[in-house]
């Protein structure tokens, strides 16, 4: 993953955690509501950990992983799933990467950050 990547959210299947950044607060919450669902249903059915971010492009990533030794993990469904996801939800993250470019590289070039 870029050091430069910025993370949406995620979930965590060993953890049984959901993850959203803070930042992206100002998203309504029914897109909060679909990336939740999202991101835990893939990870209950392929295991690992699945997060949703940005690159430094502001183009949309969704990055599956997996503890290293863990036989549970499908890597190949995973791979088809994203592919799947990225189909499915190709509106979805086009609205995101514009709200990014807009509210979140935007937002930091007029704060001066």
């Amino acid at each position: 993953m870029e050091e430069s990547a910025v993370i949406l959210c995620g979930a965590n299947a060993y953890e049984q955690k959901y993850y959203f950044n803070e930042k992206f607060n100002k998203l309504p919450d029914s897109v909060k509501e679909e990336l939740h669902i999202m991101c835990v249903l893939f990870t209950e059915e392929v295991g690992g950990a699945f997060m949703i971010g940005f690159d430094s492009d502001g183009s949309v990533m969704l990055i599956t992983d997996a503890d290293e030794g863990d036989l549970l993990y499908d890597e190949i469904g995973a791979g088809l799933l994203v592919k799947e996801v990225r189909k499915r939800r190709e509106e979805l993250f086009e609205s995101l990467e514009k709200f990014y470019s807009a509210f979140i590289i935007g937002g930091n070039h007029a704060s001066g950050t």
